[in-house]
């Protein structure tokens, strides 16, 4: 985590894990309509651990969407408050955390969460059930999270078997077609893996090997010693940024040739300071989300230019632009849910954007459906440390 993020990270603990409060205020005597002085979103963050560079990133996306929009005038002439808690990605501090969330009233919505295996459990215990509160864009594609249909989550990126079946399709289209797995011990890993072989299985192809980690450390030696041995032409990892890169620097060191790809979720700045240039050049990583280091589309025009004027410190960054796409989601359902917001106003408003244009980038959900895009594609780190399309 460079610098710059760890001040980033420290600055938003601090601003932004503050006790909340939505204030009604009644209009002037003349039986003006209530409105809320303030609306509550409540995010759940991993801003320390092992994902703290990504939990960074996650609440800056969204915190420079909302300051814009409360710069503007908020919503129905209410400001959004941010109110963020750290879980340092521990599925336990999650639960706790977010029933403690929604234990107050005045926390409208839930935004930007973080963890397959984190979210999986806060369905498992009925805490988003029990709250009756939307839980938009949260950073993960588990499958368990979208299949069976559940009423609360709200996804703004395509899910893991996409995102695989993508990278196995690229794969086996360049005549590679023993594959290895490296993935983290847990939910998230444990989709990732089962959507790799969804996938092979598809083609009448097989695993060559699955060569798991514990979760929220880098211990990846048995890993690479499994998937070194078993000679294959690419290996699929399903990992975050720390066990990744090291994964990738144990690996090429001790002499593996395969191509190595990674699933959306890990930072290339962060693998590349941490595994060396040398050893991240020319990894795949899968992108839920379109470019957003060009500004070709009006939506990431809009981003970059409120990167620039609300954290001009901070680089564009697929995260954070995810994140920012999550939030413009949010504030249009806060708008569509009118001036005095309420959880269940929320979920109605979101269901209601059955084909909506976020400038460029056009998402939908319904009654039936919580998938918002099914949006894939690859990115290859460059020489220069780079992505490239």
């Amino acid at each position: 985590m460079n610098a710059v993020m760890k001040t980033w990270a420290r600055r938003m603990a601090a601003a932004l894990a503050v006790p909340v409060g939505l204030l009604l205020v009644l209009g002037a005597s003349g039986g003006a309509p209530a409105r809320a002085a303030e609306i509550v979103v409540g995010q759940v963050a991993p801003l320390s651990g092992v994902l703290a560079s990504t939990g960074a990133q996650m609440v800056l996306g969204g915190k420079i969407y909302f300051d814009w929009v409360n710069a503007q005038g908020g919503v129905h002439g209410a400001s959004i408050r941010q109110a963020v808690v750290d879980d340092a990605y521990k599925v336990a501090d999650t639960v706790k955390l977010t029933r403690e969330m929604l234990a107050k009233p005045e926390v409208v919505a839930l935004y930007g969460f973080a963890g397959t295996a984190n979210i999986t459990q806060l369905l498992a215990d009925g805490v988003l059930e029990q709250g009756g509160a939307a839980l938009v864009a949260p950073y993960t594609g588990g499958e368990s999270l979208r299949n069976p249909f559940n009423p609360w989550i709200f996804h703004v990126r395509a899910g893991y078997v996409d995102e695989t079946e993508h990278m196995v399709q690229q794969l086996t289209t360049l005549g590679m077609n023993r594959v290895a797995v490296m993935y983290q011990d847990d939910g998230f890993g444990k989709a990732g893996l089962a959507g790799v072989e969804a996938a092979l299985a598809k083609r009448n192809l097989k695993l060559v090997v699955a060569a798991g980690y514990e979760r929220n450390t880098d211990k990846v030696d048995d890993a690479v010693k499994a998937i070194k041995a078993a000679d294959v032409h690419a290996v699929i990892m399903i990992a975050v940024n720390k066990p990744a890169a090291a994964f990738i620097q144990r690996y090429r060191e001790q002499g593996g040739g395969a191509q190595l790809y990674n699933i959306s979720v890990v930072d290339p700045t962060e693998l590349v300071k941490l595994a060396g240039l040398k050893n991240a050049h020319g990894l795949g990583i899968s992108q839920v989300v379109p470019y957003p280091y060009r500004p070709q589309l009006p939506v990431v025009r809009e981003y970059q230019s409120l990167l620039k004027k609300y954290a001009p410190e901070a680089e564009v960054n697929y995260t954070s632009f995810e994140q920012f796409l999550g939030a413009k989601v949010l504030v249009e359902a806060l708008r569509r849910a009118g001036p005095l917001p309420t959880r269940t106003k929320i979920v109605k408003a979101l269901e209601s954007m059955q084909s909506y244009d976020l400038g460029g980038i056009t998402l939908g959900y319904s009654p039936t459906n919580r998938i918002g895009s099914r949006y894939v594609e690859v990115t290859v780190i460059g020489s220069n440390g780079r992505l490239m399309k």
